[in-house]
């Protein structure tokens, strides 16, 4: 399948063009993003299928396994086709527990771009996000000393492109005061429009916005107007879902995660759902 036939075509990061369905590997790794996976060539499978589909933007982090998921698309994809563009995260680690705390110290910020590195084996990152805020969701603090490390790694040639991801509107702001990014990844779908400014902002200055948990926090009476649709267009919800943020606004790059291929190529179909205007604006009031 060429990149053509995705859906919602593609976009422009920096000076990398890819397509705006994507691929996101968290679901890789064992549970609770710990450990190997439980059936291993179903992973390596599901990456080669997406690249097959055409997909150039697979979004993984060193932190999903920890290492396993990365040293998966290591081995099933290097070396990697040059329109393929991997987004990876540092500004977390894991613990013995599983929990996600924050590791955005310099030292940390630098183990992390180097473990992302060795582990993709490549010798630059396309794409490095700086994971602020905690599990909780974004938190208010400073960015400057954390992205201007990143920049220092940026500027020895480590790092390709920069974004953010779990961020508030103002350290948006602060991490474009001190250098160019191009994304933004936050928890975004129709159920939670706490960015619905942010995205026409960035929109404008052409910057991505990468929505998480597409289907994310969904109340009973939200669910239900969201399956309403879905049935009257004979489509599931996630289908729904995803084609509603591919509609929302040009700038949003979307990576649903799966560890099954057969999954992955229901993901791009209902992707592909075109909805009306009427049902645009019915769901449009799911989030108001």
């Amino acid at each position: 399948m060429s990149t053509s036939a995705l859906p919602g075509g593609t976009w422009t990061l920096g000076d990398l063009t890819v397509t705006r369905f994507g691929y996101g590997a968290m679901q890789l790794a064992g549970p609770y993003v710990m450990g190997p996976p439980a059936d291993r060539e179903g992973a390596l499978a599901v990456l080669r299928a997406a690249v097959d589909s055409g997909i150039t933007h697979i979004d993984t982090a060193h932190a999903y396994g920890p290492g396993f998921t990365n040293e998966l698309i290591r081995e099933a994809l290097h070396p990697y086709p040059e329109s393929l563009l991997i987004a990876t995260k540092v500004g977390a680690t894991r613990d013995a527990q599983g929990g996600w705390p924050p590791a955005r110290r310099p030292i940390d910020l630098r183990h992390q771009v180097y473990d992302n590195l060795k582990s993709l084996k490549l010798d630059v990152l396309d794409l490095v996000n700086l994971r602020l805020g905690n599990a909780e969701g974004p938190q208010r603090e400073s960015v400057a000393e954390a992205f201007e490390t990143l920049v220092e790694l940026q500027q020895q040639g480590l790092i390709r492109h920069l974004g953010v991801s779990n961020a508030t509107e103002e350290q948006v702001a602060e991490a474009r005061s001190i250098a160019p990014i191009v994304c933004v990844q936050n928890m975004y779908n129709l159920a939670h429009r706490h960015d619905d400014k942010l995205v026409d902002r960035l929109a404008e200055d052409g910057i991505a916005y990468v929505p998480f948990f597409p289907l994310g926090g969904f109340t009973p009476l939200q669910s239900s107007a969201l399956s309403a649709v879905a049935a009257r267009r004979g489509a599931t919800p996630m289908s729904v879902a995803l084609a509603w943020l591919l509609q929302r606004s040009p700038n949003i790059l979307l990576i649903p995660g799966t560890s099954s291929a057969a999954h992955l190529r229901e993901n791009i179909a209902g992707a592909g759902l075109t909805l009306t205007p009427e049902d645009m604006a019915e769901l449009d009031a799911i989030g108001r």
